[in-house]
């Protein structure tokens, strides 16, 4: 395992809640970004947010670790639960209350 991959493990480790994004919460430098952030936002998720534009070996890392291509990236207790378009899904079906729930993590009702 690269040195990236020992790093991306360990943030994905510390946090309930990861978002590998392109930019920040307070500003994402793309709308599949702006997606996600809104989504977890709205659900009253708390999360940790890491821009991949700040680092090229993370932005890069991050596609190698998950062999998924695009960015964002969302872990949810260490496990990869998929980029935007999944995000929507699990939001809109109710899914992603539910995950939260089952995986002990605390949301507004």
């Amino acid at each position: 395992m690269s040195n990236i991959h020992a790093e991306i493990k360990d943030i994905v480790s510390k946090d309930d809640i990861v978002l590998f994004m392109k930019g920040s919460p307070e500003f994402p430098q793309c709308g599949f970004s702006s997606t996600v952030v809104q989504i977890l936002d709205y659900i009253g998720a708390p999360y940790k947010s890491m821009n991949v534009l700040e680092n090229p070996e993370l932005r890069q890392g991050i596609k190698d670790y998950n062999n998924w291509p695009t960015i964002p990236q969302v872990f949810v207790k260490g496990e990869f639960i998929g980029g935007c378009d999944i995000m929507r899904e699990m939001f809109e079906s109710g899914e992603l209350r539910t995950l939260m729930t089952e995986k002990g993590i605390s949301i507004p009702a």
